[in-house]
């Protein structure tokens, strides 16, 4: 055997014979791995058994080298020459989107849940590789009329603000305005908390990812339709007390996010409302997004919010919430929001090239910060949930073996969410104008229907709605039932009466009208209720006005030792605002 020459073919011809070698060594030493559902990142051994093939077949089309053959002259024949490289005139066809993605399917399904779930109208934005497979609107903008909804319809997006909001610091973190590591005070000399330390040592990524000590949705009443600015506001709940130890649990928290936004105005020298125009909705031509109910009369075509009951649903009015426009105020529709997701879902940069997100800081976004317990039926889940955290501005979990980034959003008759599969190059976007579960359900059967799974039905998670409203319904019931038959006020009425003063919240007032009790909680003017007696000294709390979160509740008057009304408690049943954190004490 001649020694091998130094041609193309022979080279070719030793890594083939290398490959050959590894692939049997593989074969016969290494077990059988299942197959996996996550698209490795890394090397892995079959990638190399696949380019071992690949070469073996590109080998067994190359004649044999002078190594390989009897000792003797080389061929005198000259060889073949390579033709040259054909260069498409065209680009070729695109493939298509996603075969387990059907247009028709999906409107189909998304109409028949939204007249299951009883949701006057909502809008749907899928963005699949690159493309909008579906941006469109379902059902009508308010109950009982015509006016449709439309890819352009405006819905309050609430929570979701919450990601804008991280991406503006994000983006003043890539300009060199801030580090996520700097203390708040840094930038907001006047931060206070009751907890010192927390107060003291809150970074800036802290404000992001809910781990301040506070409990979920705590002091969310003080900016719940008052006029205290986001300062104000801060300066109010300084006074509440934490429920955990800082950075010890996770606890959801408007008022932190509000504190993000103001460190936004401290780091740029403008106005939040003014860097989410110029850094985000202008770039990403997100032209009818807004932050303000103010300026929903000028875009026109806007849905009407409702509230959710077991047996219909009530339209209630758009509520002010630009004092916490950070944390939850962006108003915007479906077509801006699928621009919003297909630049998160190219890595912070538009389908032109252009970057409105650095790479790097969105992967800070997307990091895990803060662990979440997995609840049992989650770890019981087919399959599993295997872990959930909060990153900054964003809610992190798995699902089949890919990273799930979602958030929700929950307005005043106004439901949202928006979810990304970046493995998947999957984003999805519902809004509703509804307060249900609807959002949620639809968003897990696309993300089925785009790994090709069989879709998870909705039908259980609507049976859980449904039984969830009948507890609440049934928490009122208990609230508001007497404890005792027969009995009657201790003092007359107008021994009830006076202005009372929680030092957080600010003053309410009962007054004697028509014969009977009247709670006005001054700061919101939502908030009147007629009283009537209950039982003892409670009565019961009937609202003027249809509120969102909760419906009637009880105001217990509580005597000092002489028997004077001195303190007023309020129970609110319901899972967002907290009427216990109010300490009303009669002012002097």
């Amino acid at each position: 055997m001649s020694i091998p020459g130094t041609d193309s073919a022979d080279i070719v011809w030793r890594i083939c014979h290398a490959l050959r070698a590894t692939v049997r060594r593989s074969e016969t030493l290494a077990p059988p791995r299942p197959r996996r559902l996550v698209r490795s990142r890394g090397a892995c051994p079959w990638a190399i058994v696949a380019g071992a093939l690949v070469l073996v077949s590109v080998w067994t089309t190359l004649p044999a080298p002078a190594s390989a053959q009897e000792v003797g002259p080389a061929p005198t024949e000259q060889p073949s020459p390579t033709p040259p490289l054909q260069v498409p005139t065209e680009p070729p066809a695109a493939s298509p989107v996603s075969s387990s993605l059907d247009v028709e399917e999906l409107t189909a399904t998304i109409e028949r849940a939204r007249q299951e779930w009883q949701v006057p109208g909502l809008a749907v934005a899928v963005v699949h590789r690159g493309q909008p497979i579906l941006v469109q609107g379902f059902g009508t903008r308010q109950v009982g009329r015509t006016e449709e909804v439309d890819a352009q319809t405006l819905f309050a997006i609430a929570s979701n603000s919450k990601a804008f909001t991280a991406a503006l610091l994000a983006m003043l973190v890539a300009d060199g305005k801030l580090d996520w590591d700097d203390r708040v005070r840094q930038h907001l000399p006047w931060f206070e908390m009751h907890d010192q330390y927390a107060a003291a040592d809150m970074r800036v990524r802290d404000l992001l990812c809910h781990r301040s000590g506070l409990g979920t949705f705590s002091g969310d009443l003080v900016w719940w339709g008052t006029d205290y600015p986001p300062r104000e506001v801060l300066r109010r709940t300084a006074q509440l007390k934490p429920a955990h130890p800082f950075r010890a649990k996770y606890g959801y928290s408007n008022l932190m996010f509000l504190a993000a936004g103001e460190v936004v105005v401290a780091a740029s020298g403008r106005a939040w409302s003014e860097m989410l125009r110029d850094r985000i909705l202008q770039p990403l031509g997100m032209d009818r997004t807004i932050a303000s109910v103010r300026d929903l009369p000028s875009r026109g075509n806007y849905a009407t919010p409702h509230k959710t009951l077991l047996d219909r649903s009530v339209p209630l009015p758009w509520m002010n919430w630009d004092n916490m426009a950070a944390a939850g105020g962006i108003i915007s529709s479906a077509q801006d929001m699928s621009r919003w997701v297909d630049m998160l879902l190219r890595g912070g940069t538009t389908a032109d090239g252009q970057t409105v997100l650095a790479a790097e800081q969105l992967q800070t976004l997307w990091q895990a910060h803060t662990p979440i317990d997995v609840s049992d039926r989650d770890r019981d889940a087919r399959p599993p949930v295997h872990f959930r955290a909060y990153g900054l501005g964003w809610a992190l979990s798995d699902y089949c073996g890919r990273k799930i980034i979602r958030h929700g959003g929950g307005y005043d008759g106004m439901y949202s969410q928006v979810t990304l599969v970046p493995e998947e190059e999957l984003g999805i976007v519902v809004l509703t104008n509804s307060m249900t579960s609807i959002s949620p359900a639809i968003t897990d059967w696309i993300i089925d229907r785009a790994l090709g799974r069989s879709p998870r039905g909705w039908e259980e998670s609507l049976r859980r709605f449904r039984e969830s409203r009948e507890r609440f319904e049934k928490r009122i019931a208990q609230t508001i039932a007497p404890a005792a038959a027969n009995t009657h006020p201790s003092r007359e009425l107008d021994a009830y009466a006076g202005r009372y003063r929680c030092s957080m919240y600010g003053d309410a007032t009962v007054s004697v009208e028509d014969g009977h009790l009247v709670l006005r909680l001054l700061p919101n003017p939502l908030l009147v209720a007629d009283l009537e007696h209950q039982h003892f000294d409670t009565f019961t709390l009937r609202w003027r006005n249809e509120l969102a979160w909760f419906g009637a509740g009880a105001i217990q008057f509580i005597p000092d030792v002489r028997g004077d009304f001195h303190r007023l408690y309020l129970d609110v049943p319901n899972d967002d605002m907290w009427f216990y954190e109010l300490d009303l004490r009669r002012a002097e």
